[in-house]
């Protein structure tokens, strides 16, 4: 398989894409997701939004799972989407009913949970509320920006994720065959063959690409404690993660974050972000929803990968295509509407010497213990604190 090193590229760019795309219609926006796993946990992705650019990204996985950490763990590219998407709304928001915003800041917490063993069949991961903290300066009434982040929140397509249940849907391509999947809700795509990374080269028009992704802070490899060297990798598991993100609103008008680990023992990552010209950006770099859409095919090709090692099976090949799709909300008078995320239909390419029910177990585990996968199966509505003028403000 290839690795992130044998490209040289940037972590993140925009494609020389000629594919033409069907703009979506007016109040949705589709996200199509395609992911292939590269060398040891290394994975890259393809992620497109309605009609726009095509974003490449790729990710890794750190010490604790035995990976190089050269690029960001799959649950950064989720927190980046989710505070990108509310901070994005917000200031929506603020423009539509002509608020004023000196400043405004998120801090965000996302925990995590894996239990059981593989071996056994019974590992699980699972998911709780996201906690936000928005931090913002403005001469607005307090309860005319209360109003502003609660229509924001129930606008943003990555919070309605989190706070709807949905019954995502799956399909097997096992060795060029599509093949039975027992289990789990049947998808009805009618892809026929794997996603394609060949001609993904940097498009040379597109300037604004070294300082997209960036690592900030390095984890100690170590051994013998929670959250250490190979963890992760253990057939029985009873942990918790905790992700922490930082984000602001630059002075150029784009946005930026800062996603630690902090359990496990993890590296750091600075994250730029833009929304499409649909949205009101202008492209520079991937839009919230990118983002989100490349952390749930990022996670859940993690569990492929960690159960081959844990099963000691070997998968020549694997990548999946992931669509979503999201009905945005209206912002405005009798009109308004919370935004809905639909139903993710991920369709699994599988290359092996194993059996095709050893594949669709795959497909299942993957499913049971992806992290994110475990957010959309229940209702986990985000709890958002405001601070406005350093005075708390109730929502």
């Amino acid at each position: 398989m290839p690795s992130i090193e044998s490209h040289g590229y940037p972590l993140v760019f925009g494609v020389a894409d000629s594919r033409e795309v069907e703009a979506d219609p007016a109040g949705q926006v589709s996200v199509c997701t395609e992911v292939r796993a590269l060398e040891g946990m290394q994975k890259e992705a393809l992620v497109r939004v309605g009609s726009g650019r095509t974003w490449r990204m790729v990710s890794d996985e750190g010490p604790y799972l035995d990976g190089t950490d050269l690029a960001p763990f799959p649950l950064a590219y989720f927190a980046a989407g989710m505070q990108f998407s509310l901070l994005s709304r917000i200031m929506s928001e603020a423009r539509t009913g002509s608020v004023g915003i000196a400043s405004i800041a998120l801090t965000q917490d996302a925990l995590y949970s894996m239990e059981g063993s593989f071996l056994r069949g019974d590992a699980e991961g699972g998911a709780m509320p996201v906690r936000v903290e928005v931090t913002i300066e403005s001469d607005a009434d307090s309860d005319v920006v209360a109003e502003l982040v609660r229509r924001a929140v129930a606008a943003s397509g990555a919070h309605a994720l989190m706070r709807d249940a949905m019954v995502n849907v799956f399909a097997l391509t096992h060795n060029g065959q599509r093949r039975e999947l027992d289990g789990l809700p049947v998808s009805g795509s009618s892809y026929r063959e794997p996603p394609s990374f060949e001609s993904s080269v940097p498009d040379p028009s597109h300037i604004h690409t070294d300082d997209i992704l960036t690592k900030t802070l390095e984890a100690e490899k170590v051994h013998g404690v929670e959250g250490g060297a190979g963890s992760s990798l253990q057939a029985v598991q009873k942990r918790t993660l905790h992700v922490h993100g930082e984000a602001l609103l630059r002075p150029d008008g784009l946005m930026e974050t800062d996603i630690s680990l902090f359990k496990p023992i993890g590296s750091s990552f600075r994250f730029v972000c833009d929304e499409t010209p649909e949205r009101g950006g202008t492209g520079r770099a991937p839009s919230p929803l990118a983002y989100l859409g490349a952390g749930v095919g990022f996670c859940y090709m993690t569990q492929l990968g960690r159960y081959a090692h844990i099963k000691k099976k070997i998968l020549t090949s694997y990548s999946l295509i992931q669509q979503s799709d999201f009905v945005l909300g209206g912002t405005t008078g009798p009109d308004y509407r919370p935004a809905t995320a639909e139903p993710f239909d991920t369709h699994v390419f599988m290359e092996s010497d194993e059996a095709d029910e050893v594949a669709a177990d795959f497909v299942r585990t993957g499913e049971r213990t992806c992290f994110l996968h475990a957010a959309m199966r229940g209702r986990h509505a985000s709890e958002i604190q405001l601070r406005h003028n350093d005075a708390e403000v109730e929502l």
